[in-house]
C-alpha cells in the first residue's frame, strides 16, 4: 500500500507539471508556426517585388526618350536585384473596403492584390475571445480542478490509510511551496495569468496542509498552524509586492482572513483575534499605500467587520465593554486612515473610498450605540461628538480642489461632521430640548453658509428646521399650562430661528439662485404657518380647561379660534401693505379665506345665537376695513 500511495503522490504532482509542459510545447509550436508563415509572406513579397521590377522595365523601353541622366547612370551589376521606388498606399479604413489598395511604380498606378484578410478587427475579436477563454478561464478551472482532485486524493488516501499523518502534510507543504518558484519561472516566461494562478494554488494547498496537520492530525499545536499561515499570508504578500501583481496580494488577503478560522478552537480569544485583524490590515495599509491598489482595502474592511459582529454576537460581554470599544476604535482609524491619505494627497476620493469611508463611520456608530446605549448616554454623547470634531479638523487639511476638480472629498467630510454634530442631540437630550437645539443648528448653519456661499451648508440647515417643523406636528409635547410649557417654548425657537434665517437671507438675497430664494420663501409661509398653530393650540388647551366661564368649552374654542386667526390675518395684511410685501398680502388673504369658510360653515351651524352675532360681526367688519384700505392705497397708487 505504501508503494501505491507513493505512485499516487508522484501522479498528482507530475500531472500538473505535465500539463504545464504540454502548454508551454503548444506555445512554442504556435510561436514556430507563426515565424514560418512571416518567413512565407517575406518570400512572396520577393517575388512580387521582382514582378514589378520587370514591369516597370516594359513601361520604361516603350517611353521615346530617356534623359540624359538617366544614360549617364552606371548600370546596376547583374547579380543584383534591381529596386525601384515602390510604394503602396495603405488599404482605407473599414467600411470602405470595396476600393482595393493602389502599388504606384514610377509615376504609374496599378491595383494591387486584396488583402488576405477581410476584417483585421474581426480577427482580433476572435484571438481576444480565444485568450479569454483559453488562457484565462481554462486557468481558473483548472486550478479549482486540480484542488478538487488534490482534496479527493487526500480524503482516499486518508480512508485507506496510504500516507502516514506526517507524510501526507509534508507532500502537502512541499508540493504548495514548490509551486511558488514554478509561477516565477512560467512569469518569466510570459504566462502572466496562469503564473498568478499556480502561486495561488500553491497558497491554497499549503493552507490546507497546515490546517490538517494542526486540527485533523493534530501533528502540532494550534499555536504553531497559526504562526505558520502568518508565514504563508506573509510569504503571499511579498510575492505580490515583489511582481506588482494585485490578485496574488488578493489571495494572500483572503487566506490571512481564512487563517483564524481555519485555526479556531471555538473558544474567546479576542486579544488574539482582534490584535491580529489589526496587524492584518496595518500590513495592507503598507501595500496600498506603496502600490496604490484600490480594491484590497473595500475586501479586508468587509471580512474584518464580519469577524467583529460575528465575535460580539458569540462572546460579548458587558464587562468586557472597555476593551472591546478600543479594539472598536483602533479598527475604525485603521479603515479611515487610506481614504484620508488619499484625500489629502489627491484633493479627491475614488467610489471605493467613498463607500469605505461611510460604510466604516456607520459601522462604528453602530457599535457605539449598540454597546452604550441607552446605559451610558454621556460617553456616547462624547464619542459621537468627538468623531464630530475628527471629521471637522480632516476636512480642514483636505486641500482645496484644484479649479475644474470636484469638491467631493470635502463635502464628504464635511457631511460626516455635521452628521454627527446632529446625531449627538438627540442622544443626549429629549422631547423639547431636541427640537430646540435642531432649530438653532439649523440657523446657524444657514447662516454659515451664507457667509462662506457654501450651498451644503444651507441645504443642511433647511434639512434640521424641516425635521423640526415634522417633529412638532408629529410628536406632541406636554403642555400643561397656558403659554409657560415646553410645547410652546419649542415652537417660539423655531420661529425665532426662522425670523433670524429670513433677516440674514434678506442681506445676502442678491447672491442666491433663484430657486433658493423660493425655498426661503416658503420659510416665510411657515414661520407664519408655526406662529398661529402654536398661538392657536394654546388659546384651544386654555378654553378647552375653563369650565367656570358659565358657556360650553368648545364654543369658546371654536369662537376663540376664529377671533384668533382674523386678528393675525389682519396684521399680516396691514404689513404686507406696509412693507410693499406681495407674499405678506397673500398669506394674509388665504387665512382670511380659512376664517371664511369656518364662519359660514361650522360657526353659522354649531355656535349658539349669541356666539354667531359675534363671529359674523367681527369677521365682516375686519373684512370691509381690509377692503377700504386696499381701495385707499389703489386709489392713491401706493400698492406695488
Amino acid at each position: 500500500m505504501e508503494i501505491l500511495g507513493a505512485l499516487a503522490v508522484i501522479l498528482i504532482i507530475a500531472t500538473p507539471i505535465l500539463a504545464i509542459v504540454a502548454f508551454v510545447r503548444v506555445h512554442n509550436l504556435g510561436e514556430l508556426f507563426r515565424t514560418s508563415s512571416q518567413d512565407t509572406r517575406g518570400v512572396r513579397l520577393d517575388a512580387l517585388e521582382r514582378r514589378l521590377s520587370a514591369l516597370e522595365k516594359a513601361v520604361a523601353s516603350r517611353e521615346p526618350q530617356v534623359s540624359a541622366a538617366a544614360r549617364e547612370e552606371p548600370a546596376a551589376p547583374p547579380a543584383s536585384i534591381p529596386t525601384l521606388p515602390v510604394t503602396v498606399s495603405p488599404p482605407a479604413p473599414p467600411p470602405a473596403l470595396a476600393q482595393p489598395p493602389v502599388l504606384s511604380v514610377a509615376g504609374s498606378s496599378f491595383p494591387a492584390a486584396p488583402p488576405l484578410h477581410g476584417s483585421q478587427k474581426k480577427e482580433s475579436s476572435q484571438l481576444d475571445w480565444e485568450t479569454l477563454i483559453a488562457g484565462r478561464w481554462l486557468n481558473r478551472i483548472g486550478i479549482i480542478a486540480v484542488i478538487v482532485g488534490v482534496t479527493f486524493f487526500l480524503k482516499y488516501a486518508f480512508d485507506n490509510n496510504w500516507i502516514g499523518p506526517s507524510g501526507r502534510v509534508s507532500i502537502g507543504l512541499l508540493l504548495g511551496a514548490s509551486m511558488l518558484p514554478w509561477s516565477q519561472w512560467l512569469l518569466r516566461r510570459g504566462y502572466a495569468y496562469f503564473s498568478e494562478g499556480i502561486a495561488g494554488l500553491g497558497a491554497a494547498v499549503m493552507y490546507l496542509s497546515i490546517w490538517a496537520g494542526c486540527h485533523y492530525y493534530t501533528l502540532f499545536s494550534r499555536d504553531t498552524g497559526f504562526y505558520g499561515m502568518i508565514v504563508v499570508t506573509a510569504g503571499m504578500a511579498a510575492v505580490a509586492l515583489g511582481r506588482n501583481a494585485q490578485r496574488i496580494a488578493l489571495l494572500s488577503l483572503i487566506g490571512g482572513f481564512l487563517t483564524p478560522e481555519l485555526v479556531s478552537s471555538g473558544k474567546d480569544e479576542q486579544v488574539v483575534l482582534f490584535s491580529y485583524l489589526l496587524i492584518l490590515g496595518v500590513g495592507l495599509l503598507v501595500i496600498e499605500l506603496r502600490r496604490n491598489w484600490r480594491s484590497l482595502t473595500p475586501v479586508s474592511f468587509l471580512l474584518s467587520m464580519i469577524y467583529f459582529w460575528g465575535w460580539y454576537d458569540r462572546f460579548y460581554q458587558p464587562e468586557k465593554l472597555e476593551r472591546t470599544l478600543l479594539f472598536a476604535t483602533l479598527l475604525f482609524i485603521l479603515y479611515a486612515a487610506l481614504p484620508v491619505v488619499r484625500a489629502i494627497r489627491f484633493s479627491e476620493l475614488n467610489p471605493l473610498d467613498i463607500l469605505v469611508t461611510l460604510v466604516n463611520a456607520a459601522a462604528y456608530f453602530g457599535a457605539l450605540y449598540t454597546m452604550l446605549w441607552p446605559q451610558d448616554r454621556w460617553p456616547l454623547t462624547l464619542f459621537v461628538l468627538a468623531l464630530s470634531g475628527a471629521y471637522l479638523f480632516i476636512t480642514s487639511i483636505v486641500p482645496h480642489p484644484k479649479p475644474g476638480e470636484s469638491p467631493l472629498a470635502r463635502l464628504i467630510f464635511a457631511g460626516l461632521a455635521l452628521t454627527f454634530a446632529t446625531l449627538a442631540i438627540p442622544i443626549r437630550l429629549d422631547g423639547r430640548w431636541i427640537s430646540m437645539s435642531f432649530s438653532v443648528e439649523g440657523a446657524v448653519l444657514i447662516w454659515t453658509g451664507l457667509r462662506a456661499k457654501a450651498s451644503y451648508l444651507r441645504t443642511a440647515g433647511l434639512l434640521l428646521l424641516a425635521i423640526v417643523g415634522f417633529r412638532l406636528l408629529v410628536f406632541p409635547l406636554s403642555a400643561p399650562t397656558f403659554l409657560w410649557n415646553e410645547r410652546f417654548a419649542a415652537y417660539v425657537v423655531l420661529v425665532i430661528c426662522l425670523a433670524a434665517v429670513l433677516y440674514a437671507v434678506g442681506q445676502h438675497s442678491e447672491e442666491l439662485p433663484e430657486t433658493e430664494m423660493y425655498v426661503f420663501g416658503a420659510c416665510a409661509v411657515g414661520l407664519n404657518v408655526y406662529a398661529l398653530i402654536a398661538l392657536s393650540l394654546e388659546l384651544w388647551d386654555y378654553f378647552g380647561r375653563q369650565t367656570g366661564l358659565g358657556i360650553d368649552s368648545s364654543l369658546a374654542q371654536h369662537l376663540a379660534l376664529s377671533l384668533l386667526w382674523t386678528a393675525y390675518a389682519s396684521v399680516l395684511i396691514a404689513l404686507g401693505i406696509q412693507r410693499q410685501s406681495a407674499l405678506l398680502r397673500w398669506q394674509a388673504l388665504a387665512l382670511f379665506g380659512t376664517v371664511v369658510i369656518k364662519v359660514f360653515i361650522y360657526d353659522s351651524s354649531y355656535l349658539e345665537r349669541f356666539y354667531r352675532i359675534v363671529s359674523f360681526l367681527m369677521l365682516g367688519l375686519v373684512l370691509l376695513a381690509v377692503s377700504f384700505l386696499y381701495q385707499h392705497k389703489i386709489a392713491r397708487g401706493r400698492t406695488p
